[in-house]
């Protein structure tokens, strides 16, 4: 392994050009004034997969491309799939950058611009360590197909379809993906759990039509204030849903994932500066880190009613809304949530108002043993790569597709994000830690080793 290592640390600088390279497309999924550059990223990215010495090639989709890139298939040997995506989001709002988002520039050890981190970096660790056993000679001890999307970034809409028409070819022992984060460089972590999401749009109707607050206000429900009514019953005093039965299939936290959470950095006091908060608010009975990833969440995440204009305007507005996402944890399943929800509103909702709930979008939580034989084969890679003690830890986020491999691969992810909290990703001035973009070469070279002997 010292010749792949070895290779991985003689080259570094060329690997950051191309990863500056990678950047510079612009491959925004969401819009489609960039449906060009989607397909020009796609094809740089196949081109430079068959540099390496991976086959290569695209998979048109009703959406984006598919990149399939593989080693050659040997009988016996274990077969692992590696995801990524090379789709970016949205760089808007364009006057917060520092530079450009599609100029990448550096900064002593970090990469800014849109997609650095996400996801462009963090694959390309992956690819690069391939090719290190390549250039090397070095026999790779398993066989590895990378698949590499341009929808993630937009619900990965035609990646479940593509999985069971290729389910035979894409069989595996398990699924790494590098999307997630790590607390600091001297704390790797494999993520084991990831929470679910449930979306739902609520909207109040009053009044046929916006009145005239002066003559009308005062005999009719205001839909906004009755709205605002209804959202604050949703947290008890303790920062606890109030919403019967929400708990009931709420896993706990077993000892060894408690003891977990306190290995992880930020103090309350250094989490609330982190954030820019006046003080922190959560469920009671938990830490900050443990209310982040392990515990379910309802969170209004926009509010539209009445005038948004300059200056004033009396009215009393026709209608109010609210977007909502839940968060939600081992073993709780969306479509049971959303009636749980349904019934609380409608029973909190006063005749004054119509209630009208639009169902979103929502997807499974995910969790896997953290003391499984791969899980532990990937802590030992993270302690090679990075030359510090990992963690297991939850995250608080969701990869709905982590399911969709589950379902139809029938295999377990293993995640081992390279993005530190600060990265700004979805955010302006996106980084990514050069640091972290060796170690992760480093971890990824040495993970083939430590799975193919699990």
């Amino acid at each position: 392994m010292e010749k792949v290592f070895s290779y991985l640390r003689d080259n570094e600088a060329k690997f950051v050009e191309q990863l500056l390279q990678y950047v510079r497309f612009p491959s925004v999924s969401a819009q489609p004034q960039h449906s060009g550059d989607m397909k020009n990223c796609a094809e740089w990215l196949r081109d430079h997969c068959r540099a390496i010495g991976l086959e290569a090639e695209l998979h048109a989709t009703a959406g984006h491309p598919i990149l399939v890139a593989r080693t050659r298939r040997r009988k016996g040997r274990k077969h692992f799939l590696v995801y990524g995506h090379y789709d970016v989001q949205p760089p808007e709002p364009f006057e917060l950058w520092k530079t450009p988002p599609f100029e990448p520039r550096i900064e002593g050890r970090s990469m800014f611009g849109r997609g650095a981190s996400d996801n462009k970096g963090q694959n390309l660790a992956h690819l690069k360590a391939v090719e290190a056993y390549f250039k090397t000679k070095t026999e790779l001890p398993v066989d590895l197909t990378f698949v590499i999307e341009g929808e993630e970034e937009v619900g990965s809409s035609h990646l479940a379809e593509f999985l069971r028409a290729h389910r035979d070819e894409l069989k595996c022992d398990a699924i790494v993906i590098s999307d997630t984060g790590m607390p600091s460089k001297k704390l790797p972590a494999l993520t084991y759990a990831l929470r679910g999401i449930m979306a739902l749009e609520i909207k109040l109707t009053g009044p046929a039509r916006d009145l005239h607050s002066g003559i009308f206000g005062g005999s009719v429900e205001n839909p906004a204030m009755a709205l605002c009514r209804l959202l604050a019953q949703i947290h008890d005093k303790n920062g606890r849903i109030a919403i019967p039965g929400l708990y009931d299939d709420v896993a706990p936290l077993s000892k060894f994932e408690r003891a977990q959470f306190v290995k992880l950095p930020f103090t309350p006091e250094q989490y609330r500066k982190l954030l820019g908060v006046p003080a922190l608010f959560g469920e009671k009975g938990f830490t900050h880190h443990e209310q982040r990833s392990a515990r379910p969440t309802f969170e209004i995440n926009g509010l539209t009613s009445g005038y948004q204009g300059a200056g004033s305007k009396t009215i009393v507005p026709s209608w109010a809304s609210a977007k909502i996402t839940m968060r939600l944890v081992p073993n709780q399943k969306p479509a049971r949530l959303q009636k749980l929800v349904q019934a609380h509103l409608k029973k909190l909702c006063p005749p004054t108002v119509k209630l009208e709930i639009k169902s979103g979008h929502g997807g499974d939580p995910y969790i896997v043993s953290p003391t499984s034989q791969v899980a532990l084969a990937a802590m030992r890679a993270l302690k090679a790569g990075f030359g510090a003690e990992p963690i297991a830890m939850r995250e608080g986020g969701s990869i709905p597709i982590v399911n969709d491999f589950k379902r139809i691969l029938g295999a377990d992810t293993l995640l081992l994000g390279l993005a530190l909290p600060d990265d700004n990703a979805h955010s302006p001035n996106e980084k990514f830690d050069l640091d972290n973009f060796a170690g992760g070469m480093r971890m990824a070279a040495q993970l083939w080793q430590e799975l193919a002997a699990a």
